[in-house]
């Protein structure tokens, strides 16, 4: 496995950033609501629940907003929550795969936008399966590089945990799990007094695909035209960007 199956959006102006900001926290509380709704408000009893609200506190979302969403989530509110989830799949430029994940309370509304947002910026949807063979769902760790932790200080940490390998993504660690472990992989950071950001499960490409710089620029504007999109809560891709490709994005932005 190579390259980040996600990608956040880009750097803009303040009035885009604040959206954004809006649309994460909106997107987190979400993940809290369902959690606490299939697993229950009790934290120590939902590790889900607590995986959710330990990545909404580090995005910086409002103890407030976190104690609501677990409130109503969990049926203490009186409110109904009614999420599905839906995973659409498709080809951005370059015949980059996407596996696009919706978090909606209206199934034909997703449908229409996502579809709209794909055709608009280069990409086209595909029949189910016929982009996920590309992909397989692992459980992912992700710590900052903090005080100087080393990639083997993570890997001793997690090594009787069943975590399959440990990444070293630059900014950070990531801890690949199979799903089924993916709690005990986060017990294990953090009984070794290990900070974590996030954990949870995910999409991970088997086969990748390198565009050039024009390729990366355009699959990158579709994921963040679909990532604004707010009935979607993850985007994937096989896309990898090698660290010079990387640096090369950066520039251009």
């Amino acid at each position: 496995m190579s390259g980040h199956s996600k990608w956040a959006t880009t750097k803009h102006k303040k009035a885009i950033i604040d959206s954004r900001r809006a649309k994460s926290f909106a997107k987190l509380i979400k993940n809290i609501e369902v959690a606490a709704k299939i697993g229950g408000p009790d934290i120590a009893g939902n590790p889900t629940l607590a995986d959710a609200i330990q990545k909404a506190k580090k995005t910086s979302v409002p103890n407030d907003n976190i104690d609501r969403a677990v409130k109503r989530g969990g049926g203490l509110s009186g409110e109904t929550i009614d999420y599905q989830t839906i995973m659409y799949e498709g080809y951005g430029p370059g015949g980059v795969a996407l596996l696009i994940e919706c978090l909606t309370d209206n199934r034909n509304r997703a449908a229409a936008e996502v579809r709209t947002i794909m055709s608009r910026n280069g990409g086209q949807m595909a029949d189910p399966g016929s982009v996920a063979y590309n992909f397989s769902r692992k459980g992912v760790v992700s710590v900052s590089k903090a005080d100087g932790l080393t990639e083997d200080d993570v890997l001793l940490a997690v090594l009787e945990a069943g975590a399959e390998e440990v990444i070293d993504r630059g900014g950070g660690f990531e801890v690949i799990t199979d799903p089924s472990q993916l709690v005990e992989a986060r017990k294990a950071i953090q009984e070794a007094g290990i900070d974590y950001d996030a954990a949870e499960a995910e999409f991970l490409a088997t086969v990748s695909v390198e565009p050039d710089l024009d390729g990366a620029k355009k699959v990158m504007a579709l994921v963040e035209a679909l990532e604004d999109c707010d009935d979607v809560q993850s985007v994937f891709t096989n896309m990898d960007l090698p660290p010079e490709l990387s640096a090369a994005l950066e520039e251009s932005d």
